[in-house]
């Protein structure tokens, strides 16, 4: 069944439940137990409370909830689907977490009433920053309903020109931009007309155009350059969402103080473990004291001292 383009408070409890969803998670709270919490928090008068009930039955039998979103294709666009299926497969190595982060940022461009060409161009960052594949990942994209028939088929044309251009050309050829400047070069070639031979090149832009004047100048801009230079320059000066990434934190500081524990422990054992294999374990050496002297060499005494 064929989705279609949702009401605005649909779209502000969907960033609510992805939200919190993420959030409780974090907490180790059981994904059932969240969902359940959550569809009586989540406001009555949306759909959105009985897609959540689906979703929980699904995760109790099946333990994914990708399945209930593709399976509600009326309500989940399929690019929301597509993030959740990557998160849930068995060999990716894409997180759960950032899958929510990212949906939650989508659904409150939504529900602003965000413009198609933004919502394209966060998608497809998504795509490209967490290595989701583009060829299905482009497909989930063509198929959601907050694009017409003349996204759909861009998009779906865009798997075949992005191996030979890269992303600011293309963008940049379907700019009302491009268009104007066509309109301008094609009056001058017009002028220049010598022998009834047209000078330069003839092609007109035919097609409608699918970005605006400034998505073109910014695209034209970054031609043949780095594609996250094209991204940020997009989100700065037209507000587009930014792509949620993970934090490069060092790992230690992430182990908490039983687990790093637990972990000196092994060390130690395996330690001993390679001393034994070399030739037996040196019982001397593992009993220095911690100034380095030799407890042998200390004369043993039993005389008890005297405390009255």
């Amino acid at each position: 069944m064929a989705g279609t383009v949702l009401d605005r408070e649909e779209y502000v409890e969907q960033e609510y439940l992805f939200r919190v969803y993420r959030e409780r998670l974090e907490q180790n709270i059981p994904s059932q137990e969240i969902l359940q919490t959550i569809q009586e928090e989540i406001l009555a008068t949306t759909r959105l409370p009985l897609a959540i009930d689906f979703m929980r039955a699904e995760i109790m039998h099946l333990g994914r909830i990708s399945g209930a979103m593709v399976r509600l294709a009326h309500y989940f666009a399929p690019f929301q689907a597509f993030v959740m299926q990557q998160a849930e497969a068995d060999e990716s190595r894409f997180d759960q977490i950032t899958a929510l982060r990212i949906l939650e940022r989508e659904a409150n461009f939504r529900s602003r009433g965000g413009v198609p060409a933004g919502l394209f161009i966060y998608q497809f960052e998504c795509i490209a920053r967490n290595r989701l594949g583009y060829y299905d990942g482009l497909e989930a994209i063509s198929r959601d309903p907050f694009y017409d028939a003349a996204w759909s088929r861009w998009i779906r044309d865009l798997r075949v020109h992005l191996g030979a251009r890269d992303l600011a050309e293309v963008v940049y050829l379907a700019s009302l931009h491009y268009q104007q400047r066509r309109v301008t070069q094609t009056a001058a070639d017009s002028a220049a007309t010598v022998s009834g031979a047209v000078v330069g090149s003839t092609d007109a832009p035919g097609r409608t155009a699918l970005f605006g004047d400034q998505e073109g100048r910014i695209a034209r801009a970054n031609i043949r350059r780095d594609p996250l230079y094209f991204f940020a320059a997009l989100q700065r000066q037209l507000g587009y969402p930014a792509v949620p990434r993970l934090s490069r934190a060092d790992d230690a500081d992430k182990l908490s103080p039983r687990l790093e524990s637990r972990l000196a422990k092994i060390e130690q054992r395996i330690k001993l473990l390679e001393m034994e294999q070399r030739g037996g374990i040196d019982l001397a050496r593992l009993a220095r004291r911690p100034d380095g002297s030799d407890p042998s060499a200390v004369p043993f005494t039993d005389d008890v001292p005297d405390f009255s």
